[in-house]
């Protein structure tokens, strides 16, 4: 029942527009968000020598990194609102040039309280940004290519960490220069791209089809008829207005939904950097065993859009990745030899990534209009405070108990709850689809 609609009747020259599109968009889209998930959990390699200068314990760690989700849940819908009434191009360029000047910022954090401010304004400043790209795809693409072209955007995740983690790990040992130590150049040099990028997007990210100066006038007008025929036969019992969609009960169930896998995908990102090298790793080593498990996880990401999109099917190719996920934590918290350790938490990794591939591709298929950028916001945001969830209750743990295990172990459950509830989910669109049919 969460299979999109398909459109079969899309001719060659269709689809091989729809393909100049992608080629055109996604790579600025990728770009954009590596930089700005870079920017959010790069603070995890920070760590490795920020929090003994700072005097930080895993607690305040765990608190400061977690706030940021604050700032992003208040400022959410409210910002994924403005894209739609503004337009994609200005409102990320704004996004970005904030966000690139807070991330700067932290390199001259000296104190537990400066470090949560600093971390709540950048949610606050970056609030719209992962949703807006959503919610802009949608201006695009038909909804039988989403959950394909989301997997190929949300390599952007993992790549990140690829890029991010050799790099920042690097430049950690920058000690000295300047008067600075290695993490506050860390912060300085990758703001950097943020500033330049958010200036570039005013020319490389068009509002939508109709304003894109590299289609005719026939081909945005072939565009425009697509996907007017996809929100014909997708959105039968769709929501379009905002206030009746954020009280959907298919946008609250999808909240809890993505709070649940989000507990886990920034509980391993902001904490896998110290769990690795709390195994005897130097800086270097334990940046590239970090971008070998996000190697793998860039790789599998677009494979497991397109075979949501090749076989229509949303729910279990959102259970599956949850499940091996789960199964993952477990293992990182019950082995005691490192080798399996590492190799089981790369696995909640990968699996926890892999699963918002597909997740994505669920609310357009009954969310449109302006309830897709409020509905879409609400989701996101409200399930980004598992991102405050997961890093501080691994942190609080790790305080409590000098160990991960406990805290590996709750993000292993939380991920067996994301399955359960998905499955709800699940039922939930048969018997609204049921109700539509006898109405």
């Amino acid at each position: 029942m969460a299979a999109a609609a398909r459109t079969d009747n899309l001719s060659d020259t269709e689809r091989r527009l729809f393909s100049r599109a992608a080629r055109r968009i996604i790579p600025v889209m990728i770009v954009l968000y590596t930089i700005s998930f870079l920017d959010r959990v790069n603070v995890g390699f920070a760590a490795l020598t920020m929090n003994a200068d700072l005097g930080f314990s895993s607690e305040v760690f765990g608190f400061g990194v977690g706030i940021f989700f604050i700032g992003y849940f208040i400022f959410e819908v409210p910002s994924n609102v403005v894209i739609e009434k503004l337009g994609a191009r200005l409102w990320i360029c704004r996004i970005m040039l904030t966000w690139g000047l807070i991330s700067g910022a932290m390199a001259f954090v000296t104190t537990p309280t400066s470090f949560y401010i600093l971390r709540f304004l950048l949610g606050a400043a970056e609030a719209g940004f992962a949703p807006g790209m959503i919610l802009y795809l949608t201006y695009w693409f038909p909804a039988d290519q989403r959950a394909r072209l989301y997997g190929t955007y949300f390599i952007a995740i993992p790549l990140a960490s690829v890029i991010g983690a050799p790099f920042s790990s690097w430049l950690l040992g920058f000690d000295g220069h300047m008067g600075l130590q290695g993490w506050q150049w860390m912060f300085l040099i990758e703001a950097a791209p943020a500033l330049i990028m958010g200036v570039a997007v005013l020319w490389l990210l068009p509002d939508g089809p109709t304003k894109a100066k590299w289609l005719t006038p026939d081909e945005k007008k072939t565009i425009a008829d697509c996907l007017a025929r996809d929100r014909a036969a997708t959105h039968i019992d769709a929501q379009h207005t905002l206030w009746p969609a954020l009280k959907d009960s298919r946008v609250l169930l999808m909240c809890l939904i993505y709070f649940a896998i989000v507990i886990g995908l920034y509980g391993i990102s902001f904490w896998l950097p110290q769990m690795v090298k709390g195994k005897g790793f130097t800086n270097i080593e334990t940046g590239w065993l970090v971008a070998a498990v996000y190697v793998v996880a860039a790789l599998a990401m677009p494979l497991w859009g397109r075979s949501s999109d090749r076989h229509q099917e949303r729910i279990w190719h959102t259970v599956a990745p949850c499940l091996l996920a789960a199964a993952g934590f477990a293992g990182g918290a019950y082995f005691d030899a490192t080798p399996l350790i590492i190799m089981s938490l790369g696995l909640a990794a990968i699996g926890t990534y892999v699963s918002i591939v597909p997740f994505w591709a669920i609310p357009p298929v009954f969310l449109s209009g302006t309830a897709a950028a409020g509905g879409i916001a609400l989701i996101n945001s409200v399930g980004n405070l598992g991102g405050f969830v997961g890093p501080y209750l691994v942190g609080y743990v790790k305080d409590l108990t000098q160990s991960y295990t406990a805290g590996i172990y709750a993000l292993s459950v939380s991920l067996i709850i994301a399955a359960a509830l998905i499955l709800a989910m699940r039922a939930l669109l048969a018997r609204r689809a049921a109700l539509t049919a006898k109405a």
